[in-house]
């Protein structure tokens, strides 16, 4: 069977590929999301995953490269905190709010990429300023779009989920199995 190559550091998505039944290999992309400008969040996270996965199809063109980003959007694109203002900030613009985060995901085999973006409401409940800066003084918020783990201490600010829990949580995994299991077949 063709290696199955997972483009990304992150821990919550090798949790995620270990639960589908295709054995893979972890290598961090080195592509910079910085460069993608892009405003339209469902675009943007495409443009990311696409990079992620080009970058490291590059150094093994004889597997399939699965590249994913997730985008939290709320009027405008929130992405990775850098500080607890910033969290803290992030978290206000949510509290009491629908937001959605989408999930791009790009299968790269033979130069020829697949992709597709999945699209979930998150509502949250309104929060307290303590329960604000309780959060944003953890470690929890750094590494996740919009500031919060829906896997993690997130979980106690969401009121309502419409759509995949594991695009919110960084990879789509029925809809991923449904397409390795088209592109490997």
């Amino acid at each position: 069977m063709m290696d199955i190559i997972l483009a990304s550091q992150s821990p919550r998505r090798k949790e995620l590929m270990a639960m589908l039944p295709y054995p893979f290999l972890i290598h961090p992309s080195e592509f910079d999301e910085s460069t993608i400008k892009e405003k339209d969040p469902e675009k943007a996270v495409l443009k990311i995953a696409e990079g992620k996965a080009a970058d490291v199809a590059e150094k093994f063109p004889e597997s399939v490269v699965i590249g994913s980003d997730t985008i939290v959007f709320q009027q405008q694109i929130l992405g990775k905190p850098k500080t607890a203002e910033e969290a803290a900030e992030m978290l206000r613009s949510l509290s009491g709010q629908t937001h959605t985060v989408y999930t791009g995901v790009v299968l790269m085999k033979d130069g020829i990429a697949t992709s597709f973006a999945e699209k979930t409401s998150v509502t949250f409940w309104p929060l307290s300023e303590k329960e604000i800066s309780d959060y944003a003084a953890t470690e929890d918020p750094y590494d996740k779009a919009g500031a919060y783990g829906i896997q993690s201490g997130g979980a106690l600010f969401v009121k309502e989920i419409t759509g995949d829990y594991y695009a919110v949580v960084g990879l789509p995994l029925a809809r991923l199995k449904r397409e390795l299991d088209a592109l490997l077949s």
